[in-house]
């Protein structure tokens, strides 16, 4: 059985990796492009921008090692696709601190109408 805290690790680590990739308006950029357009080569990519491409390349670089993008060799061109399992794990730990909101606020409000029934009486 693996050690919780290694698997913790690894998780707290690929969660960082995907931040750290979203963290930049470029990179964002080119997710939200991909989104759109489905797959596109480096050099399509880089079109949209007014950075240079060896900028793009080092943008897509991060993507692809965070696991967003995945990279398709055609001949000279590289193309590039969203990873929809890394979105899924945004959105994981997205709906992870929602639900730990939600049942903060479902306490709160447990703890308020407690206060609430006290004042009444």
């Amino acid at each position: 059985m693996p050690d919780k805290t290694a698997r913790t690790q690894r998780e707290n680590a690929a969660e960082q990796q995907l931040f750290h990739a979203l963290a930049e308006p470029t990179r964002r950029g080119i997710i939200e492009l991909l989104a759109n357009k489905g797959q596109l080569s480096a050099t399509d990519i880089s079109d949209n921008f007014e950075v240079s491409p060896p900028a793009i390349s080092q943008h897509l670089k991060i993507l692809r090692e965070a696991n967003f993008v995945s990279l398709e060799k055609r001949a000279q061109q590289h193309i590039y696709r969203i990873n929809p399992e890394a979105m899924s794990g945004i959105e994981q730990w997205i709906q992870k601190m929602t639900k730990s909101w939600n049942d903060r606020f479902n306490i709160l409000d447990e703890i308020l109408e407690k206060e609430k029934k006290k004042g009444s009486r």
